[in-house]
């Protein structure tokens, strides 16, 4: 599911450049933990590198949430506020991070 995501970011990038150059100055590094699972990542030039099954010492932002979760995050069954609201999803990272990890997907 991640790399469906990633791949959906990296489409979205190439055809719409209102979304590019605002994700353009980004360099971040993100952490998702799912229990068992762990993927990083890190955002910069608009693209995503070094993907990985695990996780970063020092990402930029951490989300920790359920494979459960995500999925119907990812699927508009589970809204994002909702999510975060009631502990569905945790995010640790500054603000303005946060901000562009939503903008991004």
């Amino acid at each position: 599911m991640i790399k469906r995501m990633i791949e959906k970011f990296e489409h979205r990038v190439e055809r719409d450049e209102v979304a590019r150059e605002k994700v353009m100055p980004v360099d971040k590094t993100i952490n998702i933990d799912l229990g068992e699972e762990h993927y990083s990542f890190r955002v910069k030039d608009a693209a995503i590198h070094d993907y990985r099954t695990e996780l970063l010492e020092d990402a930029d932002i951490l989300v920790t949430t359920t494979p459960e979760y995500l999925t119907q995050l990812v699927q508009g069954d589970l809204r994002p506020m909702k999510a975060y609201v009631t502990k569905r999803v945790q995010i640790k990272g500054k603000i303005q991070d946060i901000l562009h990890l939503k903008s991004l997907f």
